[in-house]
């Protein structure tokens, strides 16, 4: 067997490459299983490979940012109510719960065990945004959590591999679209299986002390990191970021201490909770802050646990980055997306050579429910808007960030909601000025052709507030939503007719840098 000391760099790298692989192969058994365009084609899904600890040693290439750092903490609570020492082979778990998970109830959380010669070695995880989880369809504009939908608390969903029916049945009897719902939470099933059943085989073929190598890995990520952090000078960093609210704008107050290989965020002076659906639990909120530092002072090494224990994320209890429970959070991307370009903001003049303007996010999303042709359909596709620029190049135009969902291919939205995209183009000259342009957001112009009436709702922000640019950057031009043409107000569920036509601009991103006279 393969001991911690007998790991050099070499030993090392072929043996992560070879994890990453397997968490990649598994991540493409749920892909090419999955029933939902939300997965096959937006690719909102993550799939991670954690230790004894429940603590994150490999994620798969393809994967939302913010779910590698809230997967392990699901995978904790689910150990708090089940013990390891109660777990045996087949078992698989389950939650949705907006405090426990990704931070709002869409988001299915399945965490199977993995054993090796009888022993716990591990856990494969993985979270996947479902296409329907009941209550009203996702707005901003909701008022509590219990109109979001159906939320399942930490429950043993198979047991030594027997499903428990009394669950699924309880699924099924609460979505609109039950056969897309089920067949994608059969795919992280599968996925899960199969990561446990690569990673026996990986032990059996090389001797690999699975949890010895884990901490290797991790330890030696930490180090990386820490001197990452090392590298910027210390002191207090501080920047504000604002985006439309319900009245008042919506605010992000960051304010960031480095002292001695560590970082300390500090959310003090944000907004308070709302009575609005924008409202972000704690695990949401480390996780992108944690990801924007990474990409930010060590980008080049993947993620595990490692990567961060060097940082440290406060907001106050009742502030809308740390809301008390039922608050209602199911847009909490709305506001969650904003925190990484508070911290890009506090950092751009210690290192302005790593960051970048804010884009024309938060991330777009437009749901469709209804009845057309005597068929039922829940469908929502994503859009993006322009990146930031950062001190060395155009921001990207209709690119995702913070997150990394796709642009929902045109094919796939006729298909799957009765509508016509009679237009699909860049949104020129929406970026922000600057020595380097933020990129430009896009148009998306669709007919409805339900025979009946159909309930829509938006996650759409910045038609107030723009994006900002950075060191003298002009900011990116605001976005807009059109009803018939004329300016539609997206933050309440409505009901818009057969024959309409919207029209959805996303924002372009900020610029960065003066423009030289």
């Amino acid at each position: 067997m393969l001991t911690r000391t007998e790991m050099n760099a070499a030993t090392v790298e072929i043996l992560w490459t070879r994890l990453v692989s397997l968490v990649d192969e598994a991540a493409t058994t749920l892909v090419r299983t999955s029933f939902s365009h939300v997965v096959r084609d937006a690719h909102d899904y993550a799939v991670v490979l954690l230790d004894r600890q429940a603590q994150l040693v490999a994620q798969s290439t393809q994967s939302i940012p913010s779910f590698i750092c809230t997967l392990p903490a699901t995978a904790r609570h689910i150990i708090d109510r089940f013990p390891a020492d109660t777990m045996q082979p087949g078992d698989v778990y389950v939650t949705n719960d907006p405090w426990m998970g990704t931070g709002h109830l869409p988001d299915i959380n399945i965490i199977r065990p993995i054993f090796h010669g009888g022993d716990l070695i591990g856990f494969s995880a993985s979270v996947a945004h479902s296409p329907d989880i009941g209550g009203r369809i996702r707005s901003p504009g909701i008022r509590e959590l219990y109109e979001e939908g159906l939320r399942l608390p930490p429950l043993r969903l198979m047991q030594a591999g027997e499903r428990d029916e009394a669950i699924f049945a309880i699924l099924e009897a609460n979505v609109r679209i039950s056969e897309q719902v089920l067949g994608d939470l059969y795919a992280q099933i599968a996925a899960n299986e199969m990561l446990g059943q690569r990673l026996a085989e990986l032990i059996d073929d090389t001797g690999l002390r699975f949890n010895d190598f884990a901490a290797d890995i991790q330890d030696r990520t930490e180090q990386a990191m820490d001197a990452a952090i090392r590298a910027v000078p210390e002191g207090r960093y501080s920047y504000t970021v604002e985006v439309d609210g319900f009245g008042d704008p919506v605010v992000i107050a960051c304010t960031l201490t480095i002292a001695d290989g560590r970082i300390e965020v500090d959310y003090t002076g944000s907004s308070p909770q709302m009575d609005r659906a924008i409202n972000v639990v704690p695990t949401y909120t480390r996780a992108y802050t944690c990801y924007a530092l990474k990409c930010i002072l060590s980008p080049n090494v993947p993620n595990n646990e490692g990567s961060f224990r060097s940082i440290h994320v406060g907001a106050p209890e009742g502030s809308i980055l740390n809301p008390r429970f039922p608050a209602p959070v199911g847009a909490r991307a709305m506001t969650g997306h904003l925190l990484p370009p508070a911290i890009m903001g506090a950092l751009a003049d210690v290192i302005p050579d790593r960051v970048q303007a804010a884009p024309g996010s938060p991330l777009w999303s437009c749901h469709l429910t209804g009845r057309d042709k005597g068929k039922d359909y829940a469908f929502f596709f994503f859009l993006n808007g322009g990146q930031g620029a950062t001190s060395a190049k155009d921001g990207y135009p209709a690119v995702s960030f913070p997150s990394n969902l796709g642009n929902t291919p045109i094919e796939v939205l006729e298909a799957n909601a009765p509508v016509r995209v009679t237009q699909r183009a860049l949104r020129r000259g929406s970026g922000g000025d600057g020595a380097f342009r933020g990129g430009d957001g896009q148009i998306t112009e669709i007919e409805i052709l339900a025979d009946s009436p159909v309930t829509v709702s938006f996650m759409a922000n910045r038609l107030e507030i723009p994006a900002q640019g950075l060191n003298g950057g002009g900011a990116g031009q605001p976005g807009a939503v059109l009803l018939n043409g004329a300016p539609y107000d997206p933050r309440e569920i409505s009901l818009i007719q057969p024959g309409d036509t919207l029209t959805l601009m996303t924002p372009g991103g900020g610029g960065f840098g003066a423009v030289a006279s």
